[in-house]
């Protein structure tokens, strides 16, 4: 392992969020402390050794929160948030998805390498409620920390926002060998980074938070915890991090600036271990690392920070020794040649507010945008030429793949940035490089992940094509989705209001 100590957030400070004219920072709630929510694991049904059966229902409940009222919620399996699923390359999973919510909804496999549009679970495969589907799909990725979501257009974000968030985890036989913890909910933590604003009755009010460049809140959950501990158990805890918010970055860094090493990123574990006092995430990344709390005795408590805020207290216990070294190698990635004669994709991530759009127009559901050849390997250029008032990143995200970010602005990506990635936060006016290909055919999208972007328009498809194998797919069209949504909600089309909407009706475009 390198001794070089990264002590810098890498992206460009002008962008960050902070200087946003609707940025809310974070306060802490005069709340007592909490311990740390573990989301249960979620049990199969039935296993064997080629195959494993699930239910994921997206449920509506109330969770305590605050104390006083419950805060009404949604979830998966469970009232908030979701349990955590646990997958195992190579197996052939069988999922029955089931809609108890008040109105349709989508699972989103975000992370996951599975056929589109169905499978993925995007704005094209609605679970109305009440309704049961079943979908089933084999793994060929490598171990990695994923997430499910609701991602129905344009209701993606409030979805979010109720609580459809999970975490899921892909386990293989390479990653088994490494002198990682493993012993979920002790030494292997889950930490879902997200924000709300509660108002009267502890509960949220998304249309009144309501953002188009993406809704914030002033208090930090965390797993759905506010003002969160941990009790330390083992000198050495991996933290598998989500970046669950709708817009805010997190600038995470320990008291006394502890370091810690970056095993993973979204797509699996990096090549190489890095060692950083610092770490920056954008909407939807992820990071696994691993915190040596060797230094500190019994009854001390050290405090995880984004920016100045404490947002989870360690209280360490006692602990064995552990003398274990990282490697300084850890996996293979694989680096395929580019496709000979393919041009380069090109992608402009444009705007802010009301007025985001990708490659100069906002999103239609019934349109494909670009066509890749399954196994073709491709160059894309994403370009974010939003510099007004400083500009903001806009994190990019693909479905379908994990994809390898080769330059920023022709330079070396971050260093935290070797290993697979599906979301990549790119600075106003820079040109981020990647390295594309789909294993599997299937209509997929790609977008901006800030939720509020997406789901007003910044955000297009592509379909991964089998020339042996052509398929037809039916596309969902935006009257069926907004009809649905009006019926459920028992109100007529014409005074619907949903995330997005704005979006489209100041430019004048339709959805």
């Amino acid at each position: 392992m390198s001794n070089k100590v990264y002590t810098d957030y890498f992206f460009d400070e002008p962008a960050y969020n902070t200087h946003d004219g609707g940025y809310v920072p974070l306060e802490r709630l005069d709340v007592p402390e909490q311990p740390l929510n573990i989301p249960p694991l979620l049990e199969p049904d039935r296993e064997t050794e080629t195959d494993t059966y699930y239910t994921l229902v997206a449920q509506a409940g109330e969770t305590q929160i605050l104390p006083g009222a419950k805060t009404k919620t949604w979830g998966y399996n469970t009232t908030l948030l979701g349990k955590t699923i646990v997958f195992q390359k190579g197996k052939h999973i069988h999922v029955t998805l089931k809609n108890e919510l008040p109105e349709l909804t989508t699972f989103h496999w975000h992370g996951l390498n599975v056929s589109g549009p169905i499978v993925d679970g995007g704005c094209h495969a609605p679970v109305y409620p009440g309704e049961t589907k079943q979908i089933d799909f084999t793994l060929d990725q490598p171990a990695s920390t994923t997430w499910l979501h609701a991602h129905p257009c344009p209701s993606t974000a409030e979805q979010v926002w109720h609580g459809l968030a999970g975490l899921t985890i892909i386990k293989d036989d390479v990653e088994a060998k490494l002198p990682f913890p493993r012993n979920y909910g002790v030494d292997d933590v889950p930490l879902i980074l997200q924000d709300r604003r509660f108002h009267e009755d502890n509960q949220w009010d998304y249309h009144a938070d309501y953002d188009p460049d993406g809704v914030q809140g002033p208090t930090a959950m965390i797993n759905g915890t506010v003002n969160p501990y941990f009790e330390v158990k083992t000198q050495k805890v991996r933290f598998r991090i989500l970046d669950g918010a709708n817009r805010r970055e997190w600038r995470l860094h320990f008291s006394d600036d502890l370091e810690f090493t970056q095993i993973g990123s979204d797509g699996g574990i990096l090549p190489a271990p890095v060692r950083l006092t610092k770490l920056m995430l954008t909407c939807a990344e992820r990071a696994e690392i691993i915190v040596d709390f060797g230094q500190y005795h019994e009854g001390d408590v050290v405090t995880l920070f984004s920016d100045d805020m404490p947002i989870v207290n360690f209280r360490i216990g006692k602990f064995a020794p552990d003398t274990q070294v990282l490697p300084g190698h850890l996996v293979d990635i694989p680096n395929p040649e580019p496709t000979p004669g393919l041009p380069v994709k090109k992608v402009v991530m444009s705007g802010m507010d009301e007025e985001v759009m990708l490659d100069g127009q906002k999103f239609n559901m019934q349109r494909i945008d670009a066509r890749q050849k399954v196994g073709d390997v491709a160059i894309w250029e994403i370009t974010n030429t939003n510099q007004m008032d400083g500009g903001m990143v806009h994190p990019f995200h693909m479905h379908g793949c994990q994809f390898l970010v080769l330059s920023r602005d022709g330079h070396e990506p971050y260093p935290n940035e070797h290993g697979f990635k599906d979301t990549v936060g790119v600075n106003p006016g820079e040109v981020v490089r990647i390295k594309v290909w789909f294993t599997l055919p299937g209509v997929y999208m790609y977008h901006c992940h800030i939720i509020e972007h997406e789901d007003g328009g910044m955000m297009a498809q592509i379909e991964a094509f089998d020339p042996e194998h052509p398929q037809t797919y039916h596309l969902m069209d935006m009257d069926t989705l907004m009809n649905a949504f009006a019926a459920e909600r028992g109100i007529d089309v014409k005074d619907l209001w949903m995330a997005g909407m704005d979006s489209y009706d100041k430019m004048g475009m339709e959805m």
